[in-house]
């Protein structure tokens, strides 16, 4: 079933793949820079327009001497709102993809199709007709909003046998799409984190502004059954608004001291701006959109010192992240994002999917793409580790994927085991304040 071929070099692969990426994104604006671990930020240079659209023959594994490639793909936010979290994403599904082709999958690569949701519903859907339709393959990696991911869902793949990985959407609404899976775990246990955390910090009261979509919406009423305070002001506001005052004066006018955002990062950023020029005053608390290096880039020095963010967050501690780290750094001089390492295990899982599969199909992948990280098989940290368990007649059971980003273990629901951090901003600068099990 699967061939113990060795193929080029990691660095090699992951350098080809990447190069023609690198010159797509060279134009785009606003990429953002990361400063540590604990900013789950990075910038990015690649981009989607170097990925080859080649198909592998459909039946089996591709063992025995087959040529040719796996071909699967992935929407992501190269442009748009939520940009600076799909440029993160780049870089991680591009040292997947070198790990996964240095062992190779029974003599064959995998290779990735990326279109651009441009972080717009519409957008996600078109992108993902044209991979189902027209490039035809059985395997979706996408996308990063929650509101794009469920328009994919919903008009793209439910009814089919093609399956959809989303590697950032965090709404909770997700949860109810058990076809639809996640690797990042649901923002859920992020309000239920941001309610305990403003109580503990002594706050009755909030003022909630949240962005009005999936995501948005999602996490806001998550907050609401959670907090046993008052909210005194709770309104939506839309993305790429260009000035958020009405926000800003509404949340001061409301009388909290605790102020809550549910946004994206060019939102919150216009909104801090605002407030700080108007000499608004209050404790912020954030989702894990409104986190980034861009953010404290545009908004002035002590502005946001003593916010706390609640961010999704990679199995730091655990020896295989730590690895993909350092490998990270030493291919882009930058520290991977947490976002980074959800885009790198679902690359890693689709291989295996790939890998255990009877036929390159669909029907046959979804058999498999839950089984390869249940908890009833051997503890692999790699793909070449799981490679080598899986052996020429390996079954999905026999492996338990521990991910980079953590354990994994999808549930009924199509929901990960994950893990939270608490980060707070300090001389503006993000500092981690605690890791927790999501």
């Amino acid at each position: 079933m699967v061939s113990d071929d060795i193929g080029p070099n990691r660095r090699d692969v992951l350098k080809a793949s990447g190069a023609a990426g690198l010159a797509g994104l060279a134009g785009l604006a606003g990429c953002s820079t990361t400063d540590d671990a604990a900013t789950d930020t990075e910038q990015s240079g690649d981009g989607g327009g170097g990925d080859e659209e080649t198909t592998a023959d459909d039946g089996g594994n591709g063992g025995g001497g087959e040529t040719g490639s796996y071909s699967i793909g992935m929407v992501n936010s190269l442009t748009g709102s939520l940009s600076a979290f799909g440029q993160r994403n780049q870089r991680g599904k591009e040292l997947a993809l070198a790990d996964v082709n240095e062992v190779g999958i029974g003599g064959r690569d995998l290779e990735i199709t990326v279109e651009d949701s441009e972080s717009q519903s519409q957008a996600g859907v078109s992108a993902a007709q044209k991979l189902v339709n027209q490039d035809g393959v059985p395997f979706v990696i996408g996308a990063v909003g929650s509101g794009v991911s469920l328009a994919i869902y919903e008009s793209v793949i439910q009814g089919t046998d093609v399956v959809q990985l989303s590697q950032n959407s965090t709404s909770p609404d997700l949860t109810d799409f058990p076809g639809l899976l996640r690797m990042s775990p649901t923002g859920s246990t992020q309000s239920t984190a941001l309610a305990r955390i403003i109580g503990e910090d002594g706050y009755d009261s909030v003022a909630l502004a949240w962005v009005n979509n999936d995501y948005g919406q999602g996490l806001a009423e998550a907050f609401r059954e959670e907090w046993g305070g008052d909210i005194v002001y709770d309104e939506p506001h839309d993305q790429g608004q260009s000035s958020y005052s009405s926000t800003v004066s509404g949340m001061a006018n409301s009388g909290a001291d605790a102020w809550l955002f549910i946004t994206y990062q060019p939102e919150f950023t216009s909104m801090a701006q605002e407030a700080y020029s108007n000499g608004y005053e209050a404790q912020f608390y954030g989702a894990d959109s409104v986190q980034g290096s861009d953010v404290l880039g545009n908004t002035p020095e002590g502005s946001l010192d003593g916010m706390k963010v609640v961010v999704p967050s990679a199995a730091v501690d655990q020896d295989n992240y730590q690895t993909f780290a350092s490998e990270f750094e030493s291919e882009y001089g930058e520290t991977p994002s947490s976002w980074s390492a959800f885009a790198y295990d679902c690359v890693v899982t689709a291989a295996l999917s790939v890998a255990t599969a009877d036929e390159f199909t669909g029907a046959a992948l979804q058999e498999t793409v839950r089984d390869v990280t249940r908890p009833e098989g051997e503890e692999v940290f790699t793909f070449a580790e799981a490679m080598e368990v899986l052996g020429e007649d390996g079954s999905p059971s026999d492996i338990d994927y521990q991910g980079v980003s953590g354990p994994i273990d999808f549930d009924e629901n199509g929901d990960p085991v994950g893990f939270l951090q608490i980060l707070t901003v300090e001389n503006h600068e993000y500092v981690s304040s605690g890791t927790i099990e999501g």
